[in-house]
């Protein structure tokens, strides 16, 4: 069984923490796991504790470009507090590791009893929708090599590991560039002793210089939510 450990549910006050605990179940997210596609109902919501989750949007019927991400502060599903009942993206699990679950209905009855359940999903919306402007606005402005280091930045808070197996063919699917921009950007970032990159396993080697490397929405984002959900 995982620990309570999520952020969110941590930050619950006791009573309303125990109250939706006892509705959850642990679970195992598994590698490249669909948890829900773009428009699917939604039948469970997941909060992670180990694992890590992509929300990716589609074009055409095809995932193409990861728009966000929901690990140990957040959760999958929080759009329930507004009544609405499906997944406007495609959500497949990045990196496996444990969760709590609580199916939809269940969930959706817990809000309506829980206050301080919803106001603090009100607030991690809030925080979700923010981020979600910021990344729409990177995409646009920013270049490849800073939004590279961010995505790095935010794989490892969520990974809770300075190592990780990524491709370049799936950074290159997750910020919505070629490829060949993706293997210079890192290739850039590891002769600055930045990275270290052998094989699809990556590794961060300076921290501190990579945010240095990132654009301003990796700050940016973390202020977010430390403001309101801290």
């Amino acid at each position: 069984m995982p620990p309570i450990e999520n952020q969110l549910i941590a930050n619950l006050p006791r009573k309303s923490r125990l109250s939706l605990m006892k509705l959850c179940e642990p679970v195992q997210l598994r590698m490249a796991e669909v948890l829900c596609d773009g428009g699917e109902p939604i039948r469970h919501v997941y909060f992670p504790v180990e694992g890590f989750i992509s929300l990716v949007t589609k074009l055409d019927g095809k995932p193409v470009l990861e728009v966000g991400m929901v690990g140990c502060e957040g959760m999958l599903g929080a759009q329930l507090a507004l009544g609405v009942r499906s997944e406007p993206l495609y959500a497949v699990v990045q990196g496996a590791g444990s969760a709590w679950r609580v199916g939809a209905s269940a969930f959706q009855r817990e809000l309506n009893r829980n206050k301080a359940l919803k106001v603090t999903l009100g607030q991690y919306l809030h925080v979700t929708a923010t981020q979600l402007a910021g990344s729409a606005a990177c995409l646009r402005f920013h270049q490849i090599s800073p939004r590279l280091a961010r995505w790095l930045l935010m794989t490892q808070d969520r990974a809770n590991s300075s190592s990780f197996r990524v491709t370049h063919e799936f950074l290159a699917f997750m910020l919505g560039v070629r490829r060949v921009g993706i293997t210079t950007a890192a290739s850039a970032l590891q002769r600055r002793g930045l990275v270290e990159y052998h094989r699809g396993n990556i590794r961060i080697l300076n921290r501190a210089a990579l945010i240095k490397a990132a654009c301003a929405c990796y700050a940016s984002d973390r202020k977010a939510y430390a403001e309101l959900l801290q």
